[in-house]
């Protein structure tokens, strides 16, 4: 084969053979990345359906550290602003918030968010557990996603595992 045969379809793989009017006028605009939802991520609560119906001190304390991985994970993932939620803690403690009908989106309006969401670790017995979250819109209280872990085993201190794979898998990992 002669080098001039070899050289086209180098040329083409190149993009030398482009048309030279396409690049040259029309400059690449970036595409900006939409900005990030504040969400208010509620401090996760506990319910107890287990045989014992006690909490034990390390619950509070497993609680609020599933909370703090969910917050820090949907932080990290670019997708969302988690707004601080301790200034209208009063509000947001007067009741559960998993089972109040939609009341933490007016709270997470208040706060300046766009978006809410509660979760609740439901014992089944000391070492089974499932993990639920509720994501709703602030303005309107309408539900955007919900996802039930099913049942996962592990005493509380495996928590925030469930809690961050469930919302790996249903709301990070889906599209925008």
């Amino acid at each position: 084969m002669s080098r001039s045969r070899l050289a086209l379809p180098v040329l083409a793989l190149t993009g030398i053979l482009a048309d030279p009017t396409l690049g040259a006028s029309s400059p690449i605009v970036p595409v900006a990345a939409p900005a990030p939802v504040k969400l208010a991520v509620f401090d996760f609560e506990l319910e107890d359906t287990s045989a014992a119906l006690s909490e034990i001190a390390s619950d509070a304390t497993e609680l609020a550290n599933a909370t703090e991985v969910i917050r820090r994970l949907l932080t990290q993932s670019g997708r969302y602003h988690v707004v601080a939620t301790d200034s209208d803690a009063d509000a947001a403690k007067t009741r559960s918030l998993h089972d109040c009908g939609g009341c933490d989106a007016a709270i997470a309006l208040k706060l300046g968010a766009d978006q809410s969401l509660v979760g609740v670790i439901r014992r089944v017995s000391r070492t089974e557990y499932t993990f639920r979250f509720a994501l709703r819109d602030a303005r309107t209280g309408d539900l955007i996603s919900a996802g039930d872990s099913g049942l996962r085993m592990g005493a509380n201190y495996s928590w925030s595992k469930g809690a961050s794979r469930l919302i790996s898998d249903r709301l990070l990992d889906q599209p925008q």
